[in-house]
Order: structure tokens, then C-alpha cells, then sequence
């Protein structure tokens, strides 16, 4: 059976979420992003791939935690008033298919006071998908974050890079890690089933996620 994956990026904002949709309608999986913080703005991410992908509420797996504030997951609970049991988040959710796991920001994100997100990534013990900006600072950026998922022995199973063309800050990137480019998103004029599947076909490759 193929492998669920989980979507992290080198910072917040990084288009996390476009991948992610991306991913879940080419690939055929499933999605769950256990930790939502921020709904006022356009609501959850959940219903953003949704909304992008016009997939059936069966593709898409109920959130564990859904916070007011958009602000890392342990400071929008304190405010919410609510404590985050983490055997909650022991194991993802059962699922007809593989699925596609968002992350809630980057890879160092405090889920709670004493637990970060990365950690939670290694207990999961699930490839990590990496999303990164094409842009100036992409390289310390992305090349810090896969260093630490390589001192917790998580496995990477590519980068996906976001953003306009820089073919320079991919190579030098890929050179540095020797970690598997897997495609380029750029900048999509529109973000609906349509242009995400031209998207992957054009620049992704199935067998690059264990499919054929």
C-alpha cells in the first residue's frame, strides 16, 4: 500500500496548502490537518482544499484541534482556552486511503509548552514532503530544516519548491542536500481542480511517491 505523507514547510505561509491539495487529487489520497489555527480569514484549510480540488467530504478528515487565532498551535490553544491532550494526536486517523497531512507552519512549531511539531512528525514515522519558497532565503531556510529532520533520522521523500522560477536556488539547494526535487508549483493564476492537475502533470512525476 502506499505510503501517506506528511506536508511540512520551511516557514509559514509557503504554500503548504496548495501542494497539499495538489497531492490529494493527483495522487487519489485523503487529507487531515489535525491542528487549524486561524479561521477568520476564509476558514479552515480543510474546506480551502476542498473548495480547490471539488472533492467529496469523505475525501477529507475532520481536524483534531481548530483554534480562534492564527498564531503557532500552542499559544492560539492558550488563548482558546483549551489544553491539547497529545494522545489525541497519537497516531493519524484510520483512513480508506493513504493521506496527505498538512503541518500547521514549519517544522519547529510548539504543538503545546513541551512538545514541538517535528517530534510528533517522528513519532507518526511517515516520509516528510518538504515545501519550499524559490525566492532569496530559500537556501538557508530550506537547507536548516531538512537538518533537522535528518537529526531526528525522519526520512524526506523530496522538496517541492513554490513560487516564481529560480532555477539557480533549486540546483544549489539539490546540489547542498542531495535531497530528491520532486516539482515546482508556480504562480497559478487560478487554484481549482483544472489548474492543479495541469500543474502536476506538467511538473510532477507519480513514481516519485512510490505510484505508477
Amino acid at each position: 500500500m502506499s505510503s501517506s505523507f506528511i506536508i511540512s514547510g520551511t516557514d509559514t505561509g509557503i504554500g503548504k496548502t496548495v501542494a497539499s491539495a495538489m497531492l490529494v487529487q493527483a495522487l487519489g489520497y485523503n487529507y487531515w490537518k489535525p491542528l487549524q489555527s486561524g479561521i477568520e480569514e476564509g476558514g479552515v484549510d480543510t474546506r480551502r482544499v476542498q473548495k480547490m480540488t471539488d472533492l467529496p467530504d469523505e475525501r477529507f478528515l475532520p481536524e483534531s484541534y481548530v483554534f480562534s487565532e492564527p498564531l503557532s498551535p500552542h499559544r492560539a490553544a492558550e488563548l482558546d482556552g483549551v489544553l491539547v491532550d497529545m494522545n489525541k494526536l497519537a497516531t493519524p486517523p484510520e483512513s480508506e486511503n493513504p493521506l496527505i497531512i498538512e503541518g500547521a507552519g514549519g517544522l519547529m512549531v510548539p504543538i503545546t509548552r513541551d512538545h514541538l511539531l517535528i517530534n510528533q512528525f517522528k513519532k507518526w514515522n511517515l516520509p516528510v514532503i518538504l515545501c519550499a519558497r524559490t525566492g532569496l532565503g530559500t537556501i538557508n531556510h530550506t537547507l536548516l530544516s531538512l537538518e533537522a529532520l535528518w537529526a531526528r533520522d525522519i526520512k524526506v521523500q523530496g522538496l517541492i519548491f513554490i513560487g516564481e522560477p529560480n532555477d539557480d536556488n533549486i540546483q544549489t539547494i539539490a546540489d547542498f542536500s542531495a535531497a530528491k526535487v520532486l516539482g515546482h508549483i508556480p504562480m497559478l493564476e487560478t487554484l481549482d481542480a483544472a489548474s492543479l492537475q495541469t500543474c502536476f502533470e506538467r511538473n510532477f512525476r507519480k513514481k516519485d511517491f512510490g505510484l505508477v
